[in-house]
């Protein structure tokens, strides 16, 4: 069960109208990494989880944060667009100043969604459940989290730059700063879980049934060996389970395919069968 409350979280309102500022915002708030993808994430992983309860607890206590934030920016981004009512949009650009300004606005915040938000990102292309990750591996589900956090935290950073709003820049300062406590909480969670059950996730396949020494094994693939220097070429392995290996020239082992027949073509000529003759055409 949810409750409103009808105040925002933070302050949210522009210091003047700006409708193609209004379409970049549209980024953090239905983009892939925006806010309703976070919000979504969180919930769903929330809602599924079966670990202890303080890990549920948190998950909805976040998520149920990023519904706030949601909130803010739709909150922004209708009053981004207050200074461009539909029924003289094109009265306005009639104006070359106005015209430059209106040039980068979203159409669709005057036809479809009324001077509002949308849930789609700054090009109008629709939020995707596609984007949000909720797998039951409190592990990969949390290292995805931070992901999504970091990601979100470089795109509001560069929304900040490109505006000289203050009131504008007054909410994505508290979003920047709301940004980096999540990526610290996601990294103590992360290195509670790993202090339990490891580095690597999940930990209940049987360690008999994978290539044993190829688990250490960086593969130069590509031309130069300055990869080798990296911490990821030597020393110890982070599960304890060996040191790394720079292999310089990684040799195939799979040997070359050889792939028989189609059950319809085994007594024909390559290339010649009935499929390939009348391709598209066959009962």
């Amino acid at each position: 069960m949810f409750f409103h409350v009808k105040e925002l979280q933070f302050r949210a309102k522009p210091e003047r109208p700006d409708p193609a500022y209004a379409r970049k915002l549209q980024e953090v708030l239905g983009g892939q990494f925006g806010e309703m993808s976070v919000m979504m994430q969180y919930l769903f992983q929330g809602f599924n989880c079966r670990a202890e309860r303080k890990y549920r607890d948190m998950l909805l206590d976040i998520g149920t944060e990023e519904i706030g934030h949601v909130e803010m920016l739709c909150t922004m981004i209708s009053q981004l667009l207050d200074g461009a009512p539909a029924d003289q949009v094109d009265e306005m650009a009639k104006d070359p100043l106005i015209a430059a300004a209106l040039g980068g606005m979203n159409p669709q915040h005057t036809i479809v969604s009324g001077l509002g938000a949308a849930p789609t990102d700054s090009n109008g292309f629709p939020w995707n459940s596609r984007y949000i990750v909720s797998s039951g591996n409190l592990l990969a589900d949390f290292r995805a989290n931070l992901n999504a956090e970091s990601q979100g935290l470089l795109q509001v950073v560069r929304l900040y730059e490109q505006t000289t709003d203050p009131g504008v820049r007054d909410m994505l300062s508290f979003m920047i700063a709301r940004d980096i406590m999540h990526q610290n909480q996601w990294l103590a969670a992360i290195e509670e879980i790993e202090q339990l059950d490891g580095p690597i996730a999940p930990a209940s396949f049987p360690r008999d049934l994978v290539v044993e020494e190829v688990t250490r094994q960086f593969l130069n693939f590509s031309e130069g060996e300055e990869s080798r220097e990296g911490r990821w070429a030597s020393g110890p392995m982070p599960d304890g389970t060996g040191s790394f290996e720079y292999v310089v020239k990684p040799q195939a082992q799979g040997g070359v395919p050889d792939l028989k027949p189609a059950a319809d073509h085994q007594h024909s000529t390559p290339g010649t069968g009935p499929y390939v003759v009348n391709a598209g055409l066959s009962k």
